[in-house]
């Protein structure tokens, strides 16, 4: 019996989204809106599918929970991967995060969101995963919120001894939009060429 392909289809976008985490069945019926049977039946194709010669990636069940997972074969491409990334510049809004980081640290999320009028959860992660922002304490206030700071790659990044040799800004009255998208388009091309 052949399971609807959108169910596959469903599947396999949720377990590639949700990355190493992995769901269970019970979660993948729950988003999918599939019974057990046609659960059971479409996580059996999808397995299949993955058997075929060619693919990198099998779908694995571990501790009850389904992940995407990249087949031994390929591992050692993988670890090339992991062991020398490609250099890759931050988006826009990953670089006005590490701005507001660098010049306002000690700074929690809050603060961040507040300055940029956004939600930066996500820049915040992409900093923190690449080294260039880290927890440095947490907040004295109610919820003990977690300070972020610079770190020492992000003075390498930016040819930095310390966080002192930052560039001073304007005076906050004095800051109009072109002033500040210059800093930006500065910040940006100082990331860039480094």
């Amino acid at each position: 019996m052949n399971t609807q392909p959108n169910l596959i289809t469903k599947i396999e976008a949720l377990l590639f989204v949700v990355g190493e985490d992995g769901l269970s069945e019970k979660q993948l019926m729950q988003f999918t809106m599939a019974t057990p049977t046609e659960m059971a039946t479409a996580l059996a194709e999808l397995q299949a599918s993955y058997q075929q010669e060619g693919r990198a990636i099998e779908l694995r069940q571990t501790a009850g929970v389904y992940r995407l997972v990249t087949k031994q074969s390929v591992a050692n491409v993988v670890e090339k991967l992991i062991e020398d990334p490609p250099l890759q510049s931050l988006s826009q809004a990953a670089l006005e995060v590490l701005a507001i980081v660098a010049y306002k640290q000690p700074v929690t999320r809050s603060d961040i969101e507040f300055i940029r009028g956004v939600k930066s959860e996500r820049p915040l992660n992409t900093l923190a995963a690449k080294g260039l922002v880290t927890e440095v304490g947490r907040n004295e206030g109610a919820g003990r919120a977690i300070l972020y700071g610079t770190t020492t790659e992000f003075l390498h990044q930016f040819a930095l001894n310390d966080i002192t040799e930052l560039p001073t800004l304007p005076e906050e009255e004095e800051v109009s939009d072109d002033a500040t998208d210059l800093f930006m388009s500065k910040f940006e091309q100082t990331f860039d060429e480094n």
